[in-house]
């Protein structure tokens, strides 16, 4: 239970759990069995990186596991601090023979500054805990991360939400509409904090029930415009690929700006726009999926809003590049013809062959080196297992972009093969 606290302190502070089985969320970390539940049982608490979206608990998260722990708890601003709180940190530490040394937003200590924790952590004087929104693989050094399990919080889903509103719902004593409360759950897109401000600015002013009304007065622009999880969200979704899909960037672009302004994840964004690359660009412009590949990196490394910029590029990019889904196409017509055929064995002539038993019965005679042939290529050799029709097709090029190009060598690598294939073929 919670009690009530003075009103000035924040809803989320006073709501703040007091022990692990109190925090809302992040079942894969303290769920029976999980990592951090085992290690708080044994009370073998490890360094590690808490990595995740602002909002989850990173900070509530650490105090709890290091109280659990029963080791003295230091923290550290990387945001204030420098090498002289660490030395700090380190007079402490030996005060008590050890201590968890809780660093919040470490991807903002510079290298030197992070090196200085790696011979207290080495020694065991320092468990290191250090919370950040920035992917560790980046912005904490190798050396401290070796020495490190990272442990990837996630965002706060509808249910985890929806049991803290309930919680400040109570504390304060007001009353919701559904439909206030769903916009309300919308609006914090996984964020906890966000959520809990905002139920507490938003009641603070309420004189009746907050309705959606009062919601919308009081949030103005701020409120989402569409629930992630809603009709919504994936109409507009589907607006943007088939933008992409129909070489119009504006089209394109606008769709791609009003998902990021009604809160869509831009990691989910960029997880799309490597799905368009794919399956409908392809081959007719391979540069597609690395300019979106790179795109994601550019966003993981920046952030927002700056990292936006790079999403947008790809976005344009892939609306005005070559279009094809003969990759896409194959892909499912080879799957469909996998999965309705015999397990056909693997041609003798193409097996591997490392022994001398192997080598005697047969596998790997005959085959015919590419690099040696003319051309690299050995004309009228077979690939296929026995019984697959020769002319069995999955991979039809286009005529747009390099694809084109693929077309017209693999149509005369196909005419090479005829003829190869019909001297080899007895005469009657």
């Amino acid at each position: 239970m919670f009690g009530a606290a003075p009103t000035q302190v924040p809803l989320a502070e006073r709501l703040r759990p007091a022990k692990l089985d109190e925090v809302v969320g992040q079942a894969k970390l303290l769920g029976p069995g999980q990592p951090l539940r085992v290690a708080v049982e044994r009370r073998q608490l490890h360094s590690m990186i808490l990595w995740g979206p602002p909002g989850v608990g990173k900070t509530t998260l650490a105090r709890l596991l290091v109280q659990a722990s029963g080791l003295p708890f230091i923290a550290i601003s990387a945001v204030l601090g420098g090498v002289k709180d660490i030395r700090e940190a380190v007079e402490q530490a030996k005060v008590h023979g050890r201590a968890a040394v809780f660093v919040d937003e470490v991807h903002r200590f510079n290298k030197a500054q992070q090196d200085a924790f790696l011979p207290h952590v080495e020694s065991g004087l320092f468990v290191f805990i250090g919370a950040t929104t920035e992917n560790p693989s980046f912005e904490v050094n190798s050396a401290l991360l070796s020495r490190a399990t990272v442990h990837v919080l996630e965002p706060l889903d509808r249910s985890d939400l929806v049991q803290l509103f309930e919680r400040g719902c109570a504390l304060l004593g007001v009353l919701w509409t559904d439909d206030a409360r769903d916009a309300l759950i919308a609006y914090a897109d996984g964020d906890a904090r966000r959520m809990l401000n905002a139920l507490d600015n938003v009641s603070s002013t309420a004189t009746a029930d907050v309705d959606t009304a009062h919601l919308q007065q009081t949030l103005g622009a701020q409120l989402r415009r569409f629930d992630k999880g809603g009709d919504q969200y994936y109409d507009a979704m589907s607006a943007l690929h088939k933008s992409v899909r129909g070489s119009d960037p504006d089209a394109s672009l606008y769709w791609f700006a009003r998902l990021l302004d009604g809160g869509a994840d831009p990691r989910y964004l960029a997880r799309r726009l490597v799905r368009m690359a794919s399956e409908d660009i392809g081959l007719a412009d391979p540069r597609a999926l690395r300019m979106a590949l790179d795109a994601s990196e550019v966003y993981e490394r920046l952030g927002s809003p700056e990292g936006e910029l790079a999403l947008a590029q790809a976005t344009v990019y892939l609306a005005v590049a070559a279009k094809s889904n003969a990759a896409y196409l194959a892909y499912k017509a080879v799957r469909a013809f996998v999965a309705q055929d015999a397990s056909r064995p693997v041609p003798l002539h193409l097996r591997n062959a490392p022994t001398r038993l192997m080598k005697g019965l047969g596998m790997g005679d005959g085959y015919r080196y590419a690099h040696d042939e003319p051309d690299a290529f050995a004309a009228g050799e077979r690939y296929l297992p026995e019984g697959v029709p020769e002319d069995l097709r999955f991979y039809e090029p286009t005529d747009r972009g390099l694809e084109g190009k693929i077309a017209e060598k693999l149509a005369r690598l196909r005419d090479a093969n005829a003829r190869a294939r019909d001297l080899l073929t007895p005469k009657a």
